[in-house]
């Protein structure tokens, strides 16, 4: 008998005790046409929200923070649920959460897309600062400025056409 056939016959029909992961992500969307409907009273309650959603789907919030036109979320991703399914859930979640805010509210909308860039460990803390600063950031530069910046820092290409609807 070799190794190999002890090894395979002693976990056949066993069960790995677990799957782990430690994925972290920034990802950063905008509302719709870049309307500002984030006003300052609402975002503390909405980021607050958007952690419980990213709960809800087995992520965990680090930070979320933004601007009255767009929102980062900085969270550690799910490792059973798709990047894409997460975001969707945060997007429509929140989004039903603003509209019941009142009648100013009830046009809001994201906007269909978003970006989603990994981070590794030694990255995070650099990208929790930046999201914690972006009021001081955004004295200096546009949204479209920043996502242009992030998008050339991780060599991501894009079709400008796309992003701004």
């Amino acid at each position: 008998m070799t190794w190999e056939y002890i090894k395979i016959t002693k976990h056949r029909g066993v069960k790995m005790p677990q799957s782990l992961s430690k994925i972290y992500v920034h990802v950063v969307f905008g509302t719709k046409h870049r309307v500002p409907w984030l006003i300052e009273r609402v975002r503390p309650e909405l980021y607050a929200f958007m952690a419980g959603s990213l709960k809800l789907v087995d992520s965990q919030s680090v930070r979320i923070g933004g601007m009255p036109d767009h929102t980062h979320l900085v969270f550690r991703l799910s490792k059973t649920y798709a990047l894409s399914k997460v975001i969707e859930r945060v997007k429509t979640d929140s989004s039903s959460w603003i509209k019941s805010r009142g009648k100013n509210f009830e046009d809001f909308a994201w906007q269909n897309g978003y970006g989603a860039f990994s981070i590794g460990q030694s990255g995070l803390d650099s990208t929790v600062r930046y999201v914690v600063n972006q009021q001081t950031h955004h004295q200096r530069f546009s949204f479209k400025e920043e996502i242009r910046q992030i998008f050339l820092a991780h060599q991501l290409e894009y079709n400008e056409k796309y992003f701004w609807e």
